[in-house]
């Protein structure tokens, strides 16, 4: 039991860690379109600056969660 169990819960941890990694990158993929709009409705209200810069933020926060989770089940299939 004791080199079974290790043997399977190491994939499905780097798996787990895989599939939230792609959710987060998928959702900041979504974010690439308000983005752009707001990048260019920016210069006419400066509310828009605000909501641009919010979602800026968003999506790099996104993004560094989706990259970290890749990395950490990189660094688990390794070990």
């Amino acid at each position: 039991m004791q080199t079974v169990v290790p043997a399977v819960v190491k994939p499905l941890h780097s798996l787990w860690n895989e599939v939230i990694g792609f959710l987060f990158i998928a959702f900041a993929a979504l974010l690439l379109r308000p983005i752009w709009r707001g990048y260019h409705d920016m210069h006419t209200d400066p509310a828009h600056l605000i909501k641009f810069l919010l979602t800026v933020f968003f999506f790099l926060v996104m993004l560094c969660f989706g990259l970290h989770a890749f990395w950490k089940a990189r660094k688990i299939s390794r070990s």
